[in-house]
């Protein structure tokens, strides 16, 4: 793995966060602000960062610009924190072209999505993973998301997607403790939850950290809910942990794209609107969100 050396067990640090793609008020991708961003999310707290993916608006970036944002974030913070590139689309060759350009762009990893819409079985997942995963010298996470992508990773298939040497973690957003449980068992494979409001119940099962949404504002209390239930002490993870519920809820409101946008425009950094189809947050979705972030204590200008 290129650039940071990874924690044992942590293949992409511990705290990540699924960054925002920033743009301008012509809709332009804006490299300066996303390296801003990156700076502020590794200062507050974050030692990854996901890039290019589902809170990224992956679907509405060019290939292009996908390239120039993670030269941007590594440029900025790739000597503080892993940057992990999203590769995943639903067509394996397209994959595998955009893990090359995120290996050329200075990536140190890459993340793969269950190919979306067109809901391949589990052999085609197998071959589309090990595709993604043979396409260059790089660790990947597993991004196991059936409520988007319509089909879930199975534990057999896991299982033997395990075997590849680059295959190495998985950001779970499907919410099977039990099979999740199973796979840590089995392998040697990471789990990282990608669904916040599940952050402690996965660390209780064995994931060694988050790909989060809301680390875009509370990146150090996520260190701290990590670190405490590390420590032994689930009394005061659980603390934190029910601090944040007025976060998730804000999250809940609006969906991840216009929660970032919103929060982050909330707290004085100008990010741009989400690109169609996704809309920003209205006037009394904005005031919600407000009120959700300063009850957690969150700070706003």
């Amino acid at each position: 793995m290129s650039g940071r050396t990874p924690l044992p067990g942590r293949p992409f640090g511990r705290v990540l966060t699924a960054m925002l793609s920033p743009f301008d008020t012509d809709g332009r991708l804006d490299p300066k602000v996303a390296q801003e961003v990156a700076a502020a999310l590794v200062d507050g707290g974050n030692d990854g960062l996901v890039v290019n993916g589902t809170t990224g608006e992956a679907p509405t970036t060019t290939d292009r610009e996908k390239e120039l944002l993670v030269r941007a974030v590594v440029e900025a913070v790739g000597e503080r924190a892993t940057v992990v590139a999203s590769v995943g689309t639903y067509d394996t060759a397209h994959s595998r072209e955009l893990a090359r350009q995120a290996l050329r762009a200075g990536a140190h990893g890459l993340m793969a999505v269950t190919p979306y819409y067109s809901r391949p079985a589990q052999e085609g997942l197998v071959a589309h993973f090990t595709g993604v995963a043979d396409a260059c010298d790089l660790p990947v996470l597993l991004y196991d998301n059936p409520a988007r992508a319509g089909v879930a990773i199975e534990v057999d298939t896991l299982l033997r997607l395990a075997e590849h040497p680059a295959i190495v973690a998985v950001k779970d957003a499907k919410g099977d403790f039990l099979a999740g449980a199973r796979v840590m068992a089995e392998t040697e494979l990471a789990y990282y939850c990608g669904e916040d409001p599940l952050n402690l119940p996965w660390l209780s099962v064995g994931a060694v950290g988050f790909v989060s949404v809301i680390g875009h504002v509370v990146g150090d209390r996520l260190r701290a809910l990590l670190d405490t239930f590390e420590a032994g002490d689930v009394v005061a993870a659980r603390t934190v942990h029910f601090e944040l519920l007025p976060v998730y809820r804000a999250l809940g409101r609006v969906g991840g794209v216009a929660f970032v946008k919103t929060a982050c425009g909330l707290r004085g950094l100008a990010v741009g609107a989400p690109r169609l189809p996704l809309v920003p947050a209205d006037a009394a979705q904005r005031a919600a969100i407000a009120a959700d972030l300063a009850w957690a204590g969150v700070r706003l200008d």
